[in-house]
């Protein structure tokens, strides 16, 4: 099957890095949808205007959806780059204009069952699932950055999506669940990584140790730039809290699954949930710059009479 127009699902950070590198790098068609395009200051709206500026007013390549029941109309793959807890919200939408055989790939960061309920989903209308699991942060390596495929068709789309320009695309197994589980372990680490951090440092800035604390973890984790890495752990937390909330609690939910209780996971949801109040302080240039204005948030929202 040639791959002539696609649906994508999903405008933010990832959708958005998608759609330019398949804009520059292929002659394919995009169709994007996102149930926020409406809305013209959301983060959605500015990404679509931000890719009919990259594709030019003669560049009839690029166009959007009126709903997401004729989202996917005419269109042989749809790449869903929701948030998680959108994802089967997403796929649902789309369903209604899925022809038969349509590739459907999932490269949202939920669990084995929720990938399960997806592919059961889209194969009842006759689409063909293919479950993905991004594996680092795609801003750096955009369309190159790891990506896992598992499920019964994932063998058969590697080799689409590696002509597509996903060049570390790798299929690791027909069984559907293997590359949501990969993602949803290793987010217990990295997401809570960052929540950590976040917490550890806020309370040891407050009692004046938050040098002493980064001293000691380069004697058991030692790095050259502790204090950069710090800060860029915590800024990934107040610029994608919300979305990092979502992903950990279909973390939560894989973890339970495999009949453990997630407490780490679940405290995780908290803290990067909280964490996204402060994402206007993103710009703060220095590390303790950054703890010490969300004290101060923190402190004005605690006492506001003061």
């Amino acid at each position: 099957m040639n791959i002539e127009r696609i649906c994508l699902l999903g405008l933010g950070e990832v959708g958005r890095t998608l759609a330019e590198d398949l804009l520059r790098g292929s002659a394919v068609e995009l169709q994007v949808w996102d149930a926020q395009l409406d809305r013209a200051d959301s983060a959605a709206a500015k990404n679509y205007q931000a890719l009919a500026a990259l594709a030019g007013a003669q560049d009839t390549r690029l166009q959007r959806a009126s709903s997401g029941a004729s989202a996917a109309l005419n269109c042989q793959l749809v790449l869903s780059a929701v948030t998680a807890d959108q994802a089967i919200n997403a796929a649902r939408a789309i369903l209604p204009g899925l022809a038969d055989n349509t590739w459907f790939v999932d490269l949202n960061s939920v669990s084995p069952v929720t990938k399960q309920q997806l592919s059961h989903a889209v194969e009842k209308v006759g689409g063909r699932f293919v479950e993905a699991a991004i594996m680092s942060p795609i801003g750096p390596q955009r369309s190159a950055a790891p990506m896992l495929l598992a499920g019964p068709q994932a063998s058969d789309f590697e080799i689409l999506g590696r002509d597509l320009g996903f060049s570390a695309m790798r299929a690791v197994s027909p069984s559907l669940g293997v590359a949501a589980a990969t993602k949803m372990c290793r987010s217990v680490i990295i997401k809570g990584m960052e929540a950590l951090v976040t917490e550890s440092l806020l309370a040891a800035r407050y009692y004046g140790v938050d040098g002493a604390v980064l001293e000691s973890l380069n004697d058991l984790f030692p790095r050259p730039d502790w204090s950069q890495h710090a800060q860029y752990l915590i800024s990934r937390s107040l610029q994608h809290g919300g979305r990092r909330a979502a992903e950990m609690r279909e973390v939560a939910k894989t973890v339970h699954e495999a009949g453990l209780t997630p407490w780490m996971s679940e405290g995780c949801v908290e803290r990067q949930a909280w964490a996204a109040q402060f994402h206007s302080l993103l710009q703060e240039p220095t590390l303790g710059g950054m703890l010490d204005a969300m004290q101060a948030q923190l402190d004005q929202h605690n006492n506001p009479h003061e």
